[in-house]
């Protein structure tokens, strides 16, 4: 009798035989003749029926919710059954009989995110999940056919790359070091020898924040690369955005339909995105009653007024230099203002950060003292422009913001596996 996964039978790649599934009972309804069970694996649900004169009832009858099981029977169609199949069990083999499961439908969400590693086994999650591995298989398709190298950077620096307000600061051996909250400066190091680079790795920010869009632990897709510009940038943002989107609206459609996420908000996402300044952004959230004025930083709520004007993805550049990390380049005939762009999105704001990185070694010097910083801390990073410099760029995408927009979650913590904010790191 062949082992198969629970897709192949609702395929129809299985009909009329004998076949063995092996998963976690889902759900269970008991009659006086007949026993419904709704069985799980990896790939999806099937509904199982047991006949009170069948050699499985009694085995039947002892499973638990989220018991683990190995069923063989006849994998028959069936328009009543989920999914259009069923099979119906001749024999059952209890692998694993579960105590009483704690998470029922009636469960509130504070509840079901605090057994996370039980609700990780949900039909929710489960596509969440699978959808986010497709997403970095997608990100990773673009960059290599754009010939860009993946490559390992460290977890662990020992300077800061944004602000030293959102470090998280460790004990190393008898060394104080960080967990790093980008590793843009060292993909930097790694141009001169690969050119085009990018990793997806996780990132850490101490950022108190308690929004719908933060985490202490996310991942980061970034990618740096020489002898370009901002234009080069934003261009090659949109298209791996647009990449991305287009994918998965086209290879995860039965996942996006089975979540009630608008796959035509996906597959519409076309370059050129819209495009705007900063100073127009000011100007234009003014209008809207806004007090902000230039030299502000924006704000979610400034963010997400701008993202209603738009309704997809668009950039916002030509931000303040001194709302920007020390490694910004500026325009050579306007120092305030910095080759830096943002992409948001509706609802989310701001997903990815980017732009030309200073090349100039002197300038780079006196930024990283007008920061209050110490140019020491820095030596490796201005010996990348004592040998060879060269003008480049760079962004940063975070992987749980896309995921949150994509798929029109309500939180930003059910794109990851293990959410870490502030009130949550267990387990």
């Amino acid at each position: 009798m062949a082992l198969v996964k629970i897709r192949e039978v609702l395929d129809g790649c299985h009909e009329n035989e004998k076949v063995t599934v092996r998963g976690w009972v889902y759900r269970k309804r008991e009659g006086k003749t007949l026993i419904f069970l709704l069985v799980r694996d990896a790939t999806g649900f099937i509904q199982c029926t047991v006949k009170k004169d069948s050699p499985a009832w009694g085995d039947a009858e002892r499973l638990t919710i989220e018991s683990s099981l190995k069923l063989e029977g006849t994998a028959k169609p069936d328009k009543r059954a989920p999914g259009g199949y069923e099979i119906t069990a001749e024999s059952i083999e209890v692998i694993g009989l579960a105590e009483l499961f704690p998470i029922t439908k009636d469960q509130s969400e504070q509840f079901i995110r605090d057994l996370r590693h039980l609700w990780l086994r949900s039909r929710r999650m489960n596509l969440v999940m699978k959808i986010r591995d497709k997403v970095m298989q997608f990100s990773r398709d673009f960059f290599e056919s754009q010939d860009f190298t993946e490559v390992s950077p460290p977890m662990f620096i020992s300077a800061a790359v944004e602000g030293g307000s959102t470090l998280f600061g460790l004990k190393y051996f008898d060394q104080n070091l960080y967990l790093t909250q980008s590793s843009q400066l060292y993909l930097e190091i790694l141009i001169y020898s690969l050119e085009k680079v990018y990793c997806i790795a996780p990132s850490f920010r101490a950022e108190k924040s308690r929004t719908i869009r933060h985490l202490t632990e996310y991942w980061h897709m970034e990618g740096e690369w020489p002898f370009a510009d901002m234009n080069d940038l934003m261009r090659f943002e949109e298209e791996l955005m647009a990449h991305i989107c287009q994918q998965t609206a086209e290879k995860c459609k039965p996942e996006l339909e089975e979540l009630g996420v608008d796959v035509s908000k996906l597959a519409s996402v076309k370059t050129p995105f819209p495009r705007m300044t900063y100073a127009e952004a000011v100007e234009l959230l003014r209008k809207k009653g806004a007090t902000l004025k230039w030299g502000d930083d924006l704000g979610y709520e400034d963010e997400k007024t701008l993202a209603e004007e738009f309704g997809k993805p668009f950039f916002v550049y030509d931000y303040p230099t001194a709302i920007k990390a020390f490694y910004c380049k500026t325009h050579s005939d306007r120092p305030e203002i910095a080759l830096s762009v943002d992409m948001l999105v509706p609802r989310i704001g701001e997903i990815s950060t980017g732009g030309a990185r200073e090349d100039d070694k002197d300038k780079l010097i006196k930024r990283i003292e007008e920061m209050g910083l110490k140019a020491e801390d820095y030596e490796w990073y201005l010996d990348l422009r004592r040998y060879g410099t060269v003008p480049h760029v760079g962004f940063g995408m975070g992987l749980e913001r896309l995921l949150a927009w994509m798929l029109d979650l309500e939180n930003i913590i059910d794109a990851i596996p293990f959410p870490r904010t502030t009130r949550r790191f267990y387990p």
